[in-house]
């Protein structure tokens, strides 16, 4: 094992791609936390690496091979395009290939500012930090798609918000982060060659079984598409609303990226919106599969030139490839949701039965996580039905649906223990409650990182009940309950 050993394929790419940045450094960097298993993932030194985390991933000492820099992107954001955005307190330390040949970008966020800063001052301050670090491992051990995180580290120093806070740089791991706002960078400018050469290192790096496709750029677009219908209907099987989906904030690799905003439903409501800066509820739950079709069609838009020739030759094949997304997301919604209720197989009606469920939570405000784990318990023992009950304001609309749930399984092929291993499997026990992440957040604050390291400790293993844990899988009591959720850039 290497303690960090670089190679910079992104680098190698035309100067245009990114720009050459040096660390601002800090103050007085002190390592919070280190995530041993990751570093031993990528093949590196967990050991050797943690004696140096404070210095390197302050961006006070670089590593002999790393060459940072700042990558160019353009987005819409909210809708409107901004030609111009890229990493503006972010930077790309270098990639690292671990032990299975897979390769791996190693970034710091709030390392200082870039060219891309825009007058901002490429700081992040410890709250977003730690929220990023519990939400991204989280995500992670419940299998979702995701960056994740390798370290974070205080700097000693203050940023101002709103208010003067302790400031923190977050190391972050990603396939790439290369994302559909890069695409957009380069046909803003109708750099169709460097589309062409983004097209081929895409698909060299993370789709290579589609390289002999007889039109790479629309066998990428189909690719991409899969695996963001994937990814957002995991996201709303765990209750996951992102904030702040913007075309520079989703990849061309399938990864969740960018938690700024973001939060977990507690109670069941399509419309829920927690972001401060979604004032009309663009990014809303219920909007999410809607908004990634949306993005996937400025993709498309990037890649017409290389799709064909002809304009209109290329915009038809395009369209057929977004409108499949609908139908792709309700494919891997319905999966993900017969297997939250313990049905392995697909029958008629199960749909009904799926989003009449969801018609009941909302109009008793069921809080989300707690309704699937309680169904899984009364899938091993219908007694337990009562305390599913207990969720709903209005137990005689649960249990109208309960009986025709109970029924449909009866149908389903499983035995009772198979069905409840496999519930327990996609059904949270523990997800990061925002009133704990905020909760975390205050104290680490004022210096206190306990609740933030119970959380990590916590999350590592989601789908499994933990002794003197059980006050961290109940929802909010109403003065805890997190009203807005903010981006902190």
């Amino acid at each position: 094992m290497n303690a960090l050993g670089y190679d910079n394929s992104y680098r190698r790419l035309p100067d245009r791609f990114y720009a050459p940045v040096t660390p601002a450094g800090v103050s007085a960097p002190r390592l919070i936390a280190f995530n041993r298993q990751l570093a031993k993932d990528l093949g590196l030194d967990p050991q050797a690496l943690e004696s140096q985390a404070a210095s390197l991933f302050s961006g006070n000492s670089l590593a002999p091979d790393s060459q940072p820099i700042a990558l160019a992107y353009a987005g819409h954001q909210f809708g409107n395009f901004v030609p111009q955005l890229g990493d503006g307190r972010a930077l790309l330390l270098g990639e690292v290939v671990n032990p299975e040949g897979r390769r791996y970008d190693i970034q710091l966020k709030g390392s200082g500012p870039t060219p891309f800063s825009r007058r901002g001052d490429g700081r992040a301050a410890l709250g977003p930090v730690l929220r990023e670090y519990i939400v991204s491992e989280a995500m992670h051990a419940m299998g979702i798609p995701t960056t994740r995180s390798l370290a974070a580290v205080s700097t000693g120093e203050s940023v101002f918000r709103e208010d003067m806070l302790p400031g923190a740089i977050l190391t972050r791991v990603a396939s790439s982060h290369i994302r559909i706002g890069t695409f957009q960078f380069f046909a803003a400018r109708r750099d169709t060659d460097a589309i062409r050469i983004l097209l081929d290192h895409v698909i060299e790096r993370h789709a290579p079984e589609i390289a002999g496709a007889t039109v790479p750029a629309l066998a990428l677009l189909e690719t991409v598409i899969r695996r963001q219908a994937f990814l957002v209907a995991r996201w709303m099987q765990v209750g996951f609303i992102h904030g702040v989906m913007n075309t520079d904030n989703m990849t061309v690799s399938g990864e969740t990226i960018d938690y700024g905003p973001c939060a977990f439903l507690d109670d069941y409501d399509p419309a829920k919106v927690f972001s401060s800066i979604d004032h009309g509820g663009r990014y809303a739950f219920a909007n999410q599969p809607v908004i990634a079709q949306w993005n996937l069609a400025r993709l498309a838009e990037t890649l017409l030139p290389l799709i064909n020739d002809d304009t209109q030759s290329a915009i038809a094949a395009a369209t057929d490839a977004i409108e499949a997304f609908p139908q792709q997301f309700e494919q891997f919604w319905q999966e993900g949701m017969r297997a939250k209720l313990g049905l392995s197989q697909d029958r008629p009606g199960d749909g009904e039965l799926i989003e009449d469920l969801f018609q009941v939570m909302h109009r008793s405000s069921a809080d989300f996580t707690l309704t699937f784990r309680r169904l899984t318990d009364a899938a091993a023992d219908s007694n337990t039905l009562t305390q599913v009950r207990k969720l709903f304001r209005s137990p005689a609309d649960f249990d109208t649906w309960a009986a025709r749930w109970q029924e449909r399984l009866q149908q389903d092929l499983q035995s009772v223990s198979e069905r409840v291993s496999a519930m327990r499997t996609v059904n949270p026990v523990y997800i990061p409650r925002n009133h704990m992440v905020e909760r975390a957040i205050r104290d680490a604050n004022g210096g206190d990182f306990a609740l933030f390291e119970t959380l990590q400790r916590l999350l590592l293993r989601p789908f499994e009940e933990q002794a003197g844990m059980a006050g961290f899988e109940e929802p909010p009591r109403p003065e805890e309950r997190v009203l807005q959720t903010f981006c902190g850039t």
